[in-house]
């Protein structure tokens, strides 16, 4: 008796073939077997939005041994990935070999985890395809097809031949650029800290002044940004006269402890990793883009060391859960395991697709075996992974906090200082580096102090950040626009139509991006915004939920786009700003702009297309190159990434990723 199992990768199919006997015939589909065309709309809004999903031609071969294979097959298992897309490639494979046996018998079976008990599991509890979920699939497909096919020629018509707009991605552009507007209308404050240094057990321990005559210096001041609110705090000290003068005058002053408030605090490890958590701290930690880090994890999951990695659940299996704290308490001892298991909630309103967190499969295999296996980022990934999974279910550290409070003897002054000892490790005992103990020397309430040194500190209110891989993808699951299979791909899409580019390792809008971005907030302004976009991710997970039938979700939202695309046709073509430069062109005498390329920035004449001069834009930083002397220029490298190198290459190779960089080299280089 033959059983045809399909899944979608070679890797995947490899590692069943690990578990499965003889009795099992493996095959790939190589991804999506069935697409809309390339060519054309490929959805008919006349007749129900029916998707007009052909063959793709590159899988004809992959088609035919599928055919073929299922001649001799009982049953055809369609084992792809749990989650909507891996749903929708399982209805498909169905199609195409019902057409050549209508008698054909399929199964269905889902497993988070690509190892033996899961497995056998799985193919125990068969079920047949969703067709809700592949409802939801062929929604957000159609959805998406609608936008970006209908967009995009408007866009080559009033901006730029060559452009094209994404649903979801749209609004990721807008927060990178509405936060870059946001930065440059942010207008910087200068304020003053002051600090006074006490001499005791022969350690310098440093007091912050936080009042003056009762009233406390710190100001807080919300900003209301596109996304949220951006507090901002800075003391009311806001000149240097005025620095100056609470200087002296606390030279003047004895100080003494007024009281001293010590209390334990418990820090509780986070729940095992989603989806958008292990980007976020894979990009914090490992410094690894969103689309960089599901590529590994993939591969990890596919190779059968981790659990699947598209999911906003933070719930583990009991039986992973005991096998992390019987690990524990081996490797660590009792005290360190929890006397009942941790159970975690998910943050989100609808958490779905897989049923678990990420996790290992087996809390055994060590990072090295990994790498060994796979490469060496596969094994820092893993790491991160498996580090995250067990502190979860390890016990809370508990931190000793302690405030010294100080006044000056006239009352007129309170200074202020904090210190913390970890009592006990817990959970932080996997990541000793997270410990930073502050020891503070024994003080005692009404002790006498002088002051051995006082400062002022100038400082600058800073506006908000731009966003970073963490960042973005943080506010895009907290305002629910995508899903977990979406968040690497919504960027690495901007990026790869040069609408963004990364700047030390955080985006900032291109000229064209900006463009876009203004035509579509102006023309667009319900198709390009947080509420519409996270209101539609709802109406998919009805959909998903058989809560609603798709049909009338696209309907509804066809309706008014298809009236703004009309009226849109008369709107005002938008120019696309260039940067001047002072240079002029050799060839006519026009000024030289700086316009963007495939490659990079470069110098082009403002008189194009009556002019096509070009020739390479080297910026320059105001750096010297450490090495030779040279002038450091940014540089753009084969992959895109924007870095520092010195402008006398190839003779120099100097290069850095971050300005910082250089200047710790220039003062390496000095000593």
């Amino acid at each position: 008796m033959k059983h045809l199992v399909v899944v979608e990768s070679p890797t995947k199919a490899r590692t069943l073939r690990r578990f499965l006997g003889s009795d099992y015939e493996i095959k790939a589909s190589m991804g999506h077997v069935m697409d809309l065309p390339k060519s054309k709309l490929g959805v008919d809004t006349e007749k129900n939005f029916k998707p007009d999903f052909q063959l793709v031609e590159a899988k004809k071969k992959v088609i035919s041994d599928l055919k073929s294979a299922s001649k001799t097959a009982e049953t055809v298992i369609l084992a792809t990935d749990p989650d909507r897309e891996g749903e929708a490639i399982a209805a498909h494979v169905r199609d195409i070999l019902l057409e050549e046996d209508k008698a054909k018998k399929f199964n269905r079976i889902v497993f988070h985890e690509i190892t033996k008990e899961a497995i056998d599991e799985a193919l125990n509890h068969p079920r047949e395809v969703d067709d809700n979920l592949v409802d939801a699939q062929t929604a957000r497909r159609v959805l998406d097809r609608l936008v970006g096919y209908k967009l995009s020629p408007i866009l080559w018509q009033k901006i730029r031949r060559g452009l094209s707009a994404g649903r979801v991605q749209s609004v990721a552009l807008r927060l990178i650029v509405e936060r870059e507007r946001e930065i440059e209308k942010f207008k910087k404050e200068k304020y003053w800290t002051i600090s006074v240094f006490f001499e005791k057990e022969n350690k310098t321990t440093e007091f912050e002044l936080i009042e003056i005559n009762g009233e406390k210096l710190e100001i807080q001041k919300i900003h209301e940004l596109y996304d949220g609110q951006y507090r901002v705090s800075k003391t009311s000290i806001g000149l240097l006269e005025q620095a100056k003068k609470i200087v002296e005058d606390l030279r003047a002053k004895q100080f003494v402890v007024a009281d001293i408030l010590q209390k334990e605090a418990k820090r509780s490890p986070y729940a095992p990793f989603t989806t958008s958590t292990l980007q976020q701290d894979a990009s914090r930690r490992l410094g690894m883009s969103g689309k960089r880090t599901m590529a590994l994890a993939q591969k990890l999951y596919e190779e059968g060391y981790i659990t699947y990695h598209r999911t906003d659940s933070v719930i583990i299996a009991s039986s992973a859960v005991t096998s992390i704290r019987n690990y524990i308490e081996k490797k660590f001892g009792k005290k360190y395991t929890p006397d009942v298991p941790r159970v975690y909630r998910t943050k989100q309103k609808l958490a779905q697709e897989a049923h678990e967190a990420i996790r290992p499969t087996a809390i055994s295999v060590s990072k090295e075996e990994v790498a060994k296996d796979l490469q060496q980022d596969h094994g820092r990934l893993y790491e991160l992974i498996w580090n995250r999974a067990v502190a979860s279910q390890m016990a809370d550290a508990i931190i000793e906090s302690t405030t010294v409070l100080t006044d000056s003897n006239d009352k007129k002054y309170r200074l202020k200082t904090t210190g913390s000892v970890l009592i006990f490790d817990g959970f932080l005992k996997l990541t000793p580096q997270a410990i930073n103990d502050k020891i503070l020397p024994e003080f005692k309430t009404g002790e006498e102090l002088r002051a051995d040194k006082i400062q002022e500190e100038e400082h600058e209110t800073l506006p908000p950040p731009r966003y970073n891989d963490a960042s973005l993808v943080a506010t895009l699951e907290e305002k629910g626009i995508g899903r977990p299979s979406t968040y690497a791909t919504i960027v690495s899409t901007i990026e790869s139509r040069q609408y963004i580019e990364r700047m030390e390792g955080r985006f900032v809008p291109t000229p064209v991006g900006v463009a876009v971005n203004d035509f579509l907030v102006k023309n667009f302004s319900t198709v390009d915004d947080i509420p519409f976009t996270a209101e539609m991710e709802d109406e998919l997970d009805a959909v998903a939920n058989d809560k609603k039938e798709w049909i009338p979700v696209i309907g509804s939202f066809y309706k008014d786009f298809e009236k703004t695309l009309n009226d849109v046709k008369d709107a005002e073509r938008v120019k696309i700003e260039v940067e001047k430069t002072d240079e002029k062109c050799p060839k006519c005498g026009s000024d030289l702009v700086i316009r963007i390329g495939k490659f990079g920035k470069f110098l082009a004449c403002s008189a194009f297309p009556k002019c096509n001069f070009t020739k390479p834009y080297a910026e320059e930083t105001g750096q010297i190159c450490p090495n030779d002397g040279g002038k450091i220029i940014l540089k753009k490298s084969k992959k895109g990434r924007y870095f520092y190198g010195c402008s006398n290459y190839p003779k120099c190779t100097f290069a850095a990723w971050k300005l910082q960089d250089i200047k710790k080299a220039s003062q390496e280089q000095s000593i």
